[in-house]
């Protein structure tokens, strides 16, 4: 019985880089997604992501015998998934290391280690650089870790998280950077263009225009006279509203954004929406503010969670579900994301939503209290109150028969 008859692999330690290659396997990581990572919209989008999958709890559920669940406490992998995943890591650290992996590389994986029982006990996020993939002739995966001190770690398939983002071969996935690379290519370009022309270019911000030519040298009605001391009256943020006096027929004129600039500029916030749409990220959410579609933060909550947080959850949990649990263990427990904090509307709207629930018998007050980070008000808190006209269709009314008694 797993994982006491698993079959055993003789492992290797090298410190040649090419032997990974020789052996068939393939990187699973681009020099060039360091970078795309790096622009200021995707970096946004990454964060904005995994800061909230690892913000949300992230649970070990039991199913009971009643068809409902409860949350797995006593169980070694849930304080691993709620409080601290490794020696070095928090639950959240760990978390958000992984999806931030998963969107940059393609790949997020994690070493696991186990009790005497098969139950997990701690995970290990590794960098998707220095893992290398294998498929065996049996179909199953053989990771090699690259460590530190040059020499390769070779894992099992059974002893290694893998979540992937969208994949092609079912082996390695690829991340939203890599599927889009033309589009972060572009914005990189873009961003690239931006910081030259910032550092390189000469754009004074305007020019004092006189009508005859100003003498040369220092001296008083020259011209480096002239700016020494229009430099000493005008400039600095002190003396922005001073008013401005000049003679001689002198005009001041302030050079403007060619149209050139203004496409540039257009085709730049083009670009990064590009991004944002990559990522299934509301634009707003990366500070783009230009446009909201969102009438509110509740709406806008809404969408990043349908379309983005939503599927990344499951991916997670799907993929946790059969690392992490044994079949014969999944047949009891399973992982699962809240992502109701995320949905969370106004308090006007909760309170609203609690009332039908109350009223409609399918919540009681400590549960009620519960959403809200309440404690519960004891026993009394536990019962159910229905409308006195609710009743199964055809039945009897015990109000009716009692009002036709106390009649007769």
């Amino acid at each position: 019985m797993w994982p006491f008859n698993r079959k055993t692999e003789t492992r290797i330690a090298s410190s040649d880089p090419y032997l990974g290659e020789f052996l068939g396997a393939r990187w699973t990581a681009r020099a060039d997604v360091e970078k795309a990572s790096g622009h200021s919209v995707a970096h946004r989008c990454i964060a904005a992501v995994s800061e909230s999958l690892a913000g949300v709890p992230l649970k070990l559920y039991r199913k009971t015998e009643d068809g409902g669940r409860e949350a797995a406490t006593d169980h070694p992998l849930y304080e691993v998934l709620q409080t601290q995943t490794s020696a070095t890591l928090t639950a959240f650290e760990a978390r958000e290391w992984l999806v931030s992996s998963v969107l940059t590389y393609g790949n997020a994986y994690a070493k696991i280690d186990r009790n005497g029982r098969g139950q997990v006990t701690a995970l290990h996020p590794l960098v998707a650089g220095t893992v290398t993939v294998e498929v065996l002739k049996s179909g199953r995966l053989r990771y090699k870790v690259a460590r530190a001190d040059g020499g390769t770690e070779v894992l099992l398939q059974e002893e290694v998280l893998h979540i992937r983002y969208r994949t092609k071969d079912g082996v390695l996935g690829m991340s939203p950077l890599q599927i889009a690379s033309a589009t972060v290519a572009l914005a990189l370009a873009q961003q690239d263009q931006a910081g030259a022309a910032a550092e390189n270019a000469f754009r004074p911000a305007g020019a004092l225009v006189f009508p005859d030519k100003l003498a040369a040298g220092t001296g008083a009605g020259s011209k480096d006279s002239v700016i020494t001391k229009f430099r000493e009256r005008f400039v600095g943020q002190l003396k922005a509203n001073e008013v401005m006096v000049l003679d001689g027929g002198a005009k001041f004129e302030t050079f403007q954004f060619s149209s050139k600039d203004s496409e540039f500029l257009e085709s730049r916030k083009l670009s990064n929406l590009d991004i944002c749409r990559v990522f299934g990220v509301p634009p707003s959410v990366a500070g783009i503010l230009d446009d909201s579609n969102y009438a509110s933060n509740v709406e806008e909550s809404r969408a990043l969670v349908t379309r983005c947080l939503a599927p990344m959850a499951k991916r997670i949990e799907q993929a946790m579900n059969v690392a992490l649990l044994t079949p014969e263990s999944r047949k009891t427990f399973f992982l699962e994301h809240d992502l109701n904090g995320l949905l969370r509307g106004t308090l006007v709207d909760r309170y609203n939503a609690y009332r039908v629930g109350r009223e409609g018998g399918w919540l009681n007050v400590n549960t009620i209290r519960a959403f809200e980070n309440l404690s519960n008000i004891g026993p009394e808190g536990e019962t159910y109150v229905q409308p006195l006209n609710y009743g199964a269709l055809g039945g009897a009314n015990d109000n009716r028969a009692k009002i036709d008694e106390d009649a007769a």
